[in-house]
């Protein structure tokens, strides 16, 4: 029978993916990547919107022409009027009385925020008043920074105590972990490709971490399962059962990531790109790249570093070490254990029931193995019951 392929296996949590066992090398790419965003908090700073840096804006309606033509004009009256300022982002709105286009450029001094006003009046032959014109005061973006702190704060304290009630401590701070280079992770993008950084932004930010919980949630659900009685037998690390739960919620998670990320890829892409809706522009942003880094990290990151905060644990040591130790004695031939079945030929694999007996590492992703059942048809001769022979009486 031809083997199936790895979505089928996927789907069945037997991909046999080794990704607890590979935890140092996803640690050191995390690292590297902190690193790398820190480096460019440093030296790029962030692209902040106008609410944050403060600012002009002017509207004009969509009728005047292009997006391009439009912004080409102000740039232009800006540069007579305005001191040598440009503008910094410009889109297209909609609104019950028609569309129009947004410009935002720096700071200006209320005369030059007129004049460049009535410059664009005469350029584009309309009334003063259809063209609107606002100062934004960056304090308003201070507000909403600091208000979207206290937010995150209450948000892991609430998280943490969630966490520990329902699992344990150590599960508490690899989530808290993990949701923390979300962010970091995800600011570093903003920061390196310099997108804007808006009040929407921000709440995109609190946004993804409701998302980056439930994925570890899922997950950390799947190793409580597992590892439960785990220190009652020999035949399986912490790590083992850890790496078995996260192949066996690893599609769950896919499909989850997948699912939630094509809604707001049509926000982004099709909303803000093709229909210029530039509203849906910062919220679709930030939403499909945090939710693109919250798969990554809740499963290349949280796992493996509970893993590590568990093998620290006295009775997970202490168990982890029997496990060596046996499957050594195994190996050496110095111990056999009871029932096990007779080794195999030389060269040939040993069959699933086979390695259980013999106390062996199980295969990665490989499910438990079931007890047979009894009877005929468990594999019993049938008839006969208890009698020698099978000889039924007459």
């Amino acid at each position: 029978m031809a083997k199936s392929g790895l979505a089928a296996r996927l789907y069945r949590g037997e991909a046999g993916l080794n990704i607890v066992g590979r935890r140092k090398l996803w640690f050191t790419v995390a690292g590297v990547l902190v690193l790398i965003a820190a480096l460019s908090f440093v030296v790029r700073g962030f692209n902040p919107g106008i609410e944050f840096a403060g600012g002009n804006s002017f509207q004009v309606p969509a009728s005047v022409g292009t997006l391009d033509d439009a912004e080409r004009t102000l740039n232009q009256a800006l540069a007579a009027k305005g001191g040598g300022v440009e503008v910094v982002t410009a889109q297209k709105i909609g609104s019950t009385s028609g569309d129009s286009y947004e410009f935002r450029t720096a700071q200006l001094t209320p005369t030059q925020a007129v004049d460049v006003k009535n410059e664009l009046a005469r350029d584009f032959g309309l009334d003063a008043g259809q063209i609107s014109g606002n100062q934004v005061s960056k304090a308003w973006g201070d507000q909403v920074t600091s208000r979207a702190l206290l937010g995150l704060v209450i948000f892991v304290a609430v998280v943490a105590l969630y966490l520990v009630v329902r699992f344990e401590w150590r599960m508490a701070a690899a989530a808290i972990v993990s949701l923390f280079m979300n962010l970091i992770l995800t600011a570093g993008i903003y920061s390196l490709i310099g997108f804007e950084v808006t009040p929407s932004t921000i709440i995109g930010f609190l946004t993804i971490l409701g998302f980056a919980l439930y994925d570890v949630v899922v997950v950390f659900d799947k190793v409580q399962e597992n590892v439960r009685g785990i220190t009652a037998n020999n035949n399986q690390t912490y790590g083992e059962a850890a790496n078995l739960a996260l192949n066996q919620s690893l599609m769950r998670s896919l499909n989850t990531s997948v699912v939630a990320l094509l809604p707001v890829g049509g926000l982004l892409f099709i909303g803000a790109g093709l229909l210029g809706a530039g509203t849906l522009k910062d919220l679709g942003l930030v939403l499909f790249v945090g939710m693109a880094v919250a798969f990554l990290t809740s499963i290349l990151l949280a796992t493996p570093l509970l893993t590590v905060l568990k093998n620290q644990e006295p009775r997970i040591q202490a168990h982890n070490k029997r496990v060596e130790t046996r499957r050594g004695a195994i190996a050496r031939g110095e111990l056999t254990p009871k029932g096990s079945a007779p080794r195999p030929a030389s060269g040939a694999e040993p069959t699933d029931a086979e390695a259980a007996l013999a106390g062996v590492a199980p295969k990665v992703g490989a499910r438990p193995t079931g007890k047979r059942p009894t009877g005929a048809r468990g594999g019993r001769p049938g008839g006969g019951g208890n009698r020698p022979g099978g000889a039924k009486r007459r």
